[in-house]
């Protein structure tokens, strides 16, 4: 008798498209920002690197390899995960990091437009990951997943 071992990769889909964006600092254009969405026992991460998001209107695919500032972490922990994990200067015990993987590549699609008022201009920078690839540490893969809606941040 022959069998497969199809592993322990459990992801089939990311669902965070109506889960809400959060940040625990107001978001810089020249800072390294951590935007974040938690899903029950589940988070994406992105740490978006400084001086990717730009004062100016238009769109701009952002290819992601390891090799980039701007990464995409996929963690599942053992219990819900609250904002405190990520924002908490020491941060909690609980819950653990059942898994983490990060985006061996993705394109993130970044929408700007222009907003606030002519004395005090801000931009809204509205991000989409358009394509993840994920790949456990065991070479299990997942491609072509996406999250069309990650997110708005404002910036001035």
């Amino acid at each position: 008798m022959l069998s497969c071992d199809d592993g322990d990769l459990n992801i089939e889909t990311l669902d965070f498209d109506s889960v809400t964006l959060q940040t625990c600092e107001a978001v810089s254009i020249t800072q390294t920002n951590i935007l974040f969405k938690l899903s029950n026992n589940e988070a994406l991460i992105m740490i978006l690197g400084a001086n990717v998001l730009k004062k100016e209107v238009g769109v701009v695919d952002l290819e992601i390899t390891a090799a980039t500032s701007t990464k995409i972490i996929y963690r599942i922990f053992s219990a819900a995960a609250t904002k405190n994990y990520f924002c908490d200067v020491v941060p909690p015990v609980l819950p653990v990091v059942i898994e983490e993987i990060i985006a061996s590549q993705a394109t993130i699609r970044i929408t700007t437009i222009g907003a606030g008022t002519v004395a005090k201009p801000t931009f809204e920078h509205k991000i989409a990951i358009t394509k993840i690839t994920l790949e456990t540490t065991q070479g299990q893969r997942i491609t072509d997943l996406s999250v069309s809606n990650f997110g708005t941040v404002t910036t001035n």
